[in-house]
Parts: structure tokens; C-alpha cells; sequence
């Protein structure tokens, strides 16, 4: 069968158009199989994101030099996603020369051994190197499990199972507060917090021996009869059929170009240039508008909000973070239906309003006049617990907009928004840039909010928001539902106009007529 392509923005006929047969969710149970053991990457990522801003509380007990320096605390905090940006750019390459399945296998490693060195730490140096060394682990598997994912996914679900990896990740963070509350009474609280965060790295080394490289990677790499083998197990025989050409054609494309990929490349070429733009926009936005200061600070920040008990303060978190997780699972039923760029849109309105909701909170708290009209009525308790209810309501609202848009959308889009050959260096890349933003937010949030306050600095964080919805407006197109071929049609046109492919046809011709 060959498959046609058509002018217009479609590009390439969709595969369910030309089979008339659609995969659902449960439909295949080794597509799920497959999804599942790679999120167990989110998973690693989640949990390390909500373990620390428990552990932190009882790290700063320990350890008085860390109780007295909010740097070192930041660092502490931080470290790992220091470690993730080396991880992510390395990632990218790794994923590429190696393939998904052996960069998962290392970042397991890694990540075990990371996870043992911070539980062991005899003093919080030690407990910083450990950290470092975990970053590094979630770092590649933030960049791998998506890109497996998307790879092994039929295009019609594709954005919900990449978001699954999302709603692993949010499980993760609920998973860590479980284990945090679970700890507080234990000797060496935040030992065994931070060290159980080995268990399911081990877990995902045992299972990903028994899984498949993915099969577009091996096809791009010409082990095509082991790819047919694995997409095999994935589609019937009519849409493998369909599947084949299509890697068939990409691989045609590819190989009439150059075979490797340098991370300047990526800058050289329009359409590219494009793609990366909104991926990486879409990461650095997600990162600016706050989900992993109140991940990481949440116990925190409930804290500054009036609720002192460490052991409160982590059960309202876990609130927080059962939310987070109830958000990503509608995230996944409405990616693929809603659309990611509307949903994208949808979810920062929300984070608008609900981080204005925030700010009002923490600035009747800070209020001179609204503390002497408290004293005045005799109203002052009530009032300081009231706002700090307040602040409770727009953590929750905040998580509620948030995770189910903003919190998948960027993951499945840079998992599918970049031609097979770029997919591991701009997915690196991009993910690179979700980790350096989110350094910056975590190494600057509680300095920031000691030099203005915390209401202030929830309102830079509407700015930005503000700002993303105009982002995605103008650089973010749609991408639901079409397979990577079309995709790439779809930056293109974008690039060049509709007229690029009369043109690129004439330019082949003449390279082999010998002109």
C-alpha cells in the first residue's frame, strides 16, 4: 500500500482515515503495558518533586546550619534540578545514539544510587551531591518516557497516554506526602523519605528488560524487521500496514538529508526553529507560572499562610497533591477530544484568576490595616485563620485550572511537534529549558518572597501567566489527533506557505536530473 499524500494542511492522510479503525485506551493491553512501566520515569520525577518539601521541614530540624541559610535550603531543593538540566541535554543525545530503552535502564541507575546516597548523607553537603545525582536520573527519564511513549502510541491517543507519563508524575507527588505523613513519627524521618525514592527506579529496571526498544527507533536506525515485530503487537494487520509506509516514507525523507543531528541544527533549519519555539516556550511557561513552587513549597508556603504544625502543613499539602492528580486524569480524557491548544488556553485563564485569589490571601495576612481592624472587632485569630483558608482556596483552584492543561500540554506536544531525526535533541533540549526554569523559580522563590513578600510574589507570577496565554496564541498550532508525518507537514507550511511543496518537488527533481 502506498500512502498518498495530499495538498493541504493535512499533509498525510491520517491513518484511521485510510483504515476506518481507531485504538482506544484499554483497547490494547501492551500499548498500556508499555505506557505504564515508561511512566514509572514520571513517577521518579513526582515523587522527588513533593518528597523534598516535606523532608525539608525535618532536614532543617536535623541539620541548624540548613534551618538558618534559606540559600541552603534552596540549594538543597534546587540541586536536583541542576542535576535534571545536564541529565535532559544528555538525554536528548542519549536517546538518540542509544535508543529509549537504554536511557531509561541508566537513569535508573542513577537515580538508585542517588537515592541511597541522600539517605546515608551524614551532613547536608553529602545530602546536596545526592541530589545531584538524582537529578541527573530524572533529568533523562524526563526527556525518555514521553518520547517512548508518543513513539508506541496510535496517533489517536497519543496525547492522552504521553499525558499518563504526567499523571504518573502527579501520582508521584501524592505518593511522596502519603510517605511523608507516614514518616513523621519514624526516626530518621527524611532518610526514609528520601530513601524509598530508590525502590521504584529498581522496579522500572526489572520491567524495561522485558520491553521493546521503540519501534520507530528502530526503524530510523534499519533494524526494521524487529520494529514491524513490536508494531505488530500494537495495530492490526490492515493499519500495520499503513504504519509501515508511513515509517517507510519518514526514513526515504530522512536519509536524502543528513544522518546526524548536531544540537545547532536544530537553529538552522525554519520549521524547526518553529516547533522548538513552542515546545520550549511551552516548558519555560510551564515552569514561570508557578506549579513547582507550590510542589516544592507547598508545606511551606502553608505555613507562611498561618498553619504552623509541620504535620498539618503536610496533610493540607497532601490535599494539594490529590488534587493535582485528580486534574491530570481529566487532563487525559479531555487532551485528545478538547485539543492541547485549547486546553493549554482554558488552563492558564484559570491560573490567572486563582493566582489573584492566592496574592489577595497572603496580602490581608501582611496588612497592617486589615490586622488593626481584627484587633479592633477582637477578630484577630479568626481573621488570621480565615485568610490563611483563604490562601488553602487558591492553592487548590490554582491546581484544579492548572493540571489538568498546563501540566500534560507541554509533555505531549514536544513529544510529537518534531520530526523523527530532531525528536531526542529537541526533546532534550526542550525539556533543558523546563529544568532550568524551573531552577530558577525554586532557587529564587522564598529569597524573593523574603525581599518583596509573598503576595507580591504570586503576582509576578500572574504576569507571567498573562503573558503565556498571549505565547500560545501566536506560536502554539494545534496537533490533535494527526500522526507525526502530518505534524511535520502542519510546521512546514507554517514556515513557508502552502507553496513550499511545489517547491521542494522541483528542487528534487533537479538534484536528480544532476542539476
Amino acid at each position: 500500500m502506498t500512502i498518498i499524500s495530499l495538498p493541504g494542511s493535512s499533509g498525510y492522510l491520517n491513518p484511521t482515515e485510510i483504515t476506518g479503525k481507531k485504538v482506544t485506551y484499554f483497547s490494547n493491553r501492551y500499548v498500556l503495558g508499555l505506557t505504564l512501566t515508561a511512566g514509572i520515569g514520571g513517577l521518579l520525577f513526582g515523587y522527588d518533586t513533593g518528597v523534598i518539601s516535606g523532608a525539608l521541614l525535618y532536614i532543617k530540624d536535623d541539620f541548624p546550619v540548613v534551618n538558618n541559610n534559606n540559600f541552603l535550603q534552596e540549594t538543597i531543593v534546587s540541586m536536583a534540578i541542576f542535576g535534571a538540566i545536564i541529565g535532559a541535554a544528555v538525554g536528548g543525545w542519549l536517546n538518540d545514539a542509544h535508543g529509549r530503552k537504554k536511557a531509561t535502564l541508566i537513569a535508573d541507575v542513577i537515580f538508585a544510587v542517588g537515592s541511597v546516597v541522600m539517605a546515608a548523607a551524614p551532613d547536608p553537603y553529602v545530602l546536596i551531591f545526592g541530589r545531584l545525582l538524582v537529578g541527573l536520573g530524572i533529568g533523562a527519564a524526563s526527556v525518555t518516557a514521553p518520547v517512548y511513549i508518543a513513539e508506541a502510541s496510535p496517533s489517536e491517543i497519543r496525547g492522552g497516554l504521553v499525558s499518563t507519563n504526567v499523571l504518573m508524575i502527579t501520582g508521584g507527588q501524592f505518593l511522596s506526602y502519603l510517605v511523608n505523613l507516614a514518616f513523621t513519627e519514624v526516626p530518621g524521618t527524611w532518610r526514609w523519605m528520601l530513601g524509598v525514592s530508590g525502590v521504584p527506579a529498581v522496579v522500572q529496571f526489572i520491567l524495561m528488560l522485558f520491553l521493546p526498544e521503540s519501534p520507530r527507533w528502530l526503524y530510523m536506525k534499519n533494524e526494521k524487521s524487529e520494529a514491524i515485530a513490536v508494531l505488530s503487537k500494537i495495530y492490526d494487520p490492515d493499519r500495520l500496514e499503513v504504519e509501515v509506509d508511513l515509517l517507510s516514507a519518514a526514513l526515504e525523507e530522512e536519509t536524502l538529508s543528513k544522518n546526524s543531528v548536531k544540537y545547532t541544527d536544530v537553529f538552522k533549519s525554519k520549521e524547526i526553529r518553529l516547533a522548538f519555539l513552542a515546545g520550549a516556550g511551552l516548558q519555560a511557561f510551564q515552569q514561570f507560572t508557578g506549579i513547582n513552587t507550590v510542589m516544592y513549597y507547598s508545606p511551606t508556603i502553608v505555613q507562611m499562610a498561618g498553619f504552623t504544625s509541620n504535620k498539618l502543613a503536610l496533610l493540607l499539602s497532601l490535599i494539594v497533591a490529590g488534587m493535582n492528580a485528580i486534574g491530570t486524569v481529566l487532563g487525559i480524557i479531555l487532551i485528545d477530544r478538547f485539543g492541547r491548544r485549547r486546553l493549554a488556553l482554558t488552563s492558564l485563564f484559570g491560573v490567572v484568576l486563582s493566582l489573584i485569589v492566592l496574592s489577595g490571601a497572603f496580602f490581608l495576612q501582611s496588612s497592617q490595616s486589615f490586622s488593626e481592624i481584627c484587633e479592633a472587632y477582637f477578630l484577630n485569630g479568626g481573621c488570621k485563620r480565615g485568610s490563611g483558608w483563604f490562601a488553602i482556596a487558591g492553592l487548590v483552584l490554582y491546581i484544579a485550572f492548572f493540571s489538568p492543561g498546563m501540566g500534560p500540554v507541554p509533555w505531549a506536544v514536544n513529544s510529537e511537534i518534531y520530526p523523527g531525526k530532531y525528536r531526542g535533541v529537541c526533546g532534550g533540549m526542550s525539556a533543558t529549558v523546563n529544568w532550568v526554569s524551573n531552577l530558577i523559580v525554586a532557587q529564587s522563590f522564598l529569597s524573593i518572597a523574603a525581599a518583596v513578600g509573598t503576595a507580591s510574589t504570586v503576582l509576578i507570577l500572574v504576569g507571567v501567566a498573562v503573558i503565556a496565554i498571549f505565547f500560545v496564541l501566536a506560536f502554539v498550532p494545534e496537533t490533535k489527533g494527526l500522526s507525526f508525518e502530518q505534524v511535520e507537514r502542519l510546521w512546514k507550511e507554517r514556515a513557508w506557505g502552502s507553496g513550499y511543496e511545489t517547491e521542494s518537488l522541483l528542487e528534487n527533481g533537479s538534484n536528480r536530473n544532476g542539476i
